[in-house]
């Protein structure tokens, strides 16, 4: 990581844990990802007849309805964008917005993709069993951690993302829902090249264990970095993540696991509606992670990050290409593509949640309110 950080305030005292010494669930689950990455590659070769099944579906001519809850929906908002690039419109509405509120353009969809990690979250349980009783009704495509649960059991396909089994916030199972994603993009969108199901897949495996042998690299030393992200928030209590295009999901998941691993305050917003107002904000008590994952607005989000620091606020870009951003901390992921980037963008956070929750004397990660899989409204 590089750049500067403003001195003065002090990073405090922590109790410390060595990574990946099986003691600290939290942190022994972010360190597997590269390995669920892997397995996520290296099961879409055993999944070529699924994937296929999105050409007769109607995937091809009409939108597509992408929804979950938590992570997952913060899966879709990805997705969506990187279809869009593709020219296939996909809408996006959490679960149990579409449960409560727009049962009726869920029902007159085409196709609906249901991401949920175990299969057993109660808004994608209710909304999978309202359109599977219709007569007329979408095609159902879910995608789960596994192929052993409800959800994948009322669907037309499953799509299994084989992350492996989680017990602390989403870490494996979000990345590993990417790369099932690229996936699924990409045959949708090989309707127009005419190239085999299975010559598409292989080409996103190899793109995976990219992504994999990246997020490898970045937790390489994961104390160190813990500790430098750490240092860089500085005791200050606002954090904003920031993201566009398909780092409009990552931002998301960036702020979620701060909330559910450290119990620390924090939000995310598209990093041009930040300027429509919350700019405001920018000054020495702020905290702002900008990912910069597409090539197209890189030099928007750089003047961003550096408006901002000249602010005083301490930021810190996480891109996936060159150009790093004078003035703040910059990580460098490597060159990725920019769905399945999002898999590791979230990492810094994933490292700063476990640090500051061991700063708080918490044990990461461990829930005392909510749980991990949800199952009541």
């Amino acid at each position: 990581m590089t750049g500067e950080s403003r001195p003065g305030r002090g990073a405090g005292s922590a109790q410390s844990a060595q990574a990946g010494d099986g003691r600290d669930v939290f942190l022994s689950e972010i360190l597997e990802q590269p390995q669920a990455l892997r397995r996520a590659a290296d099961a879409l070769g055993q999944q070529v007849d699924a994937f296929s099944f999105g050409e007769h579906a109607g995937l091809r001519d009409r939108p597509l309805l992408l929804t979950g809850m938590g992570s997952s929906y913060h899966a879709c908002l990805a997705a969506a964008s990187a279809f869009g690039r593709r020219g296939v419109l996909a809408v996006t509405a959490n679960t149990a917005e579409l449960v409560h509120f727009r049962w009726k353009a869920a029902a007159n969809a085409g196709v609906v993709v249901l991401i949920s990690q175990s299969g057993r979250s109660v808004e994608v349980i209710r909304l999978a069993e309202k359109l599977a009783s219709l007569m007329s009704r979408p095609r159902l495509i879910a995608i789960t951690n596994g192929s052993d649960n409800p959800l994948a059991a009322m669907a037309d396909v499953c799509l299994d993302t084989a992350a492996g089994e989680e017990v602390g916030p989403s870490t494996k199972s979000y990345a590993a829902t990417f790369v099932t994603l690229a996936a699924l993009v990409e045959t949708r969108s090989r309707a127009r090249g005419r190239q085999p199901a299975a010559t598409v897949l292989a080409r996103v495996a190899e793109a995976a264990h990219a992504t994999a042998d990246a997020a490898q690299r970045l937790l390489r030393a994961p104390d160190a970095l813990a500790e430098d992200l750490f240092r860089w928030l500085d005791r200050r209590r606002m954090v904003t993540f920031l993201g566009r295009g398909v780092a409009r999901g990552p931002a998301e998941t960036s702020a979620l696991v701060l909330k559910e691993a450290a119990r620390f305050a924090a939000e995310a917003l598209d990093t041009a509606d930040f300027r429509h107002g919350p700019l405001e904000l920018a000054g020495p008590d702020l905290a702002v992670m900008l990912l910069s994952l597409e090539e197209r607005t890189r030099h928007l989000d750089a003047r961003l990050a550096a408006e901002m620091a000249h602010h005083d606020a301490a930021v810190l870009v996480v891109a996936n290409g060159p150009g790093a951003v004078d003035g703040v901390r910059n990580v460098a992921i490597g060159r990725l593509d920019p769905l399945l980037a999002s898999a590791v963008a979230v990492i810094p956070a994933q490292l700063l949640a476990w640090r500051q929750a061991l700063a708080k004397g918490r044990q990461p990660g461990e829930f005392h309110v909510a749980s991990k899989v949800t199952t009541k409204e």
